[in-house]
């Protein structure tokens, strides 16, 4: 091997390591269907189809609805996650906070849909939210600069070609 390929090796390596847990299934949505960054934080829990891998992508680019694969090889680690949070959504609801923000007049249409299993984040933010209007607490996606640092190289200041994944529509 070459010593620039053994380099390049290891920049890919320390990359990958970096981007442990929930960046790293986020950052394999992108590459793996398609998503833009906005897209696939957006994702809640009932826009993921495992028996047809399939992904409903909502209000996307241009206000549209859309509908992609799921990859393979991210079904499994999906799965996990969602098992995790719904523990995390359980014990939320019992101590009256688990709930998310809703589009449109759902909300009002439905005062209960904010705390389905269903309407929840596939990747929630970890603090708690306090809406100022009704002092109710919940969780709201995890903001987009978590997953752009986790794909920066350590310590240099300058953003890989993984760390351009831009937010999108």
């Amino acid at each position: 091997m070459l010593q620039h390929d053994v380099e390049l090796e290891g920049v890919v390596r320390a990359e990958r390591e970096q981007r442990e847990g929930t960046p790293t299934l986020v950052v394999g949505l992108l590459y793996g269907s398609g998503l833009r960054l906005m897209e696939a934080l957006r994702l809640r829990v009932k826009d993921l189809d495992f028996g047809r891998r399939e992904l409903l992508v909502r209000d996307g680019k241009g206000g549209k609805d859309r509908v992609t694969l799921l990859p393979q090889n991210m079904v499994s680690p999906l799965q996990c996650q969602l098992e995790e949070l719904r523990q995390l959504h359980r014990a939320a609801v019992e101590a009256g906070w688990g709930r998310v923000v809703l589009p449109g007049a759902l909300a009002r249409k439905d005062p209960r849909a904010d705390r389905e299993w269903a309407r929840q984040w596939v990747f929630p933010q970890a603090r708690r939210w306090r809406d100022p209007r009704t002092d109710q607490e919940g969780r709201h996606h995890l903001d987009p600069t978590v997953v752009q640092k986790a794909v920066q190289p350590p310590g240099s200041g300058k953003m890989s070609p993984l760390s351009s994944v831009h937010p999108g529509a």
